[in-house]
């Protein structure tokens, strides 16, 4: 199983990307070891997840909410809260 995730960073920039591992990605991030954006955001809040079928399926998903504006994600992060 695989999850698309978006972080709300410090700054009040998102962050998205995908894993098969939420739990641990979360942990990687939160301790500066996942990725150059959040390193430099910290702290990082979980604010949406969505499951996906395999990775194929999670990479699409997360290329179409990047593609997104701020409010377009917003407006996600709040139909799913």
């Amino acid at each position: 199983m695989w999850t698309v995730y978006i972080l709300r960073c410090k700054d009040r920039s998102f962050y998205t990307g995908i894993t098969n591992d939420l739990k641990r990605r979360l942990t990687q991030h939160r301790s500066g070891n996942a990725s150059k954006f959040t390193r430099s955001r910290l702290p990082v809040k979980l604010i949406y997840a969505e499951p996906a079928a395999d990775r194929a399926e999670a990479g699409r998903r997360e290329r179409r909410i990047k593609g997104m504006t701020k409010p377009e994600k917003r407006k996600l992060v709040r139909r799913t809260l």
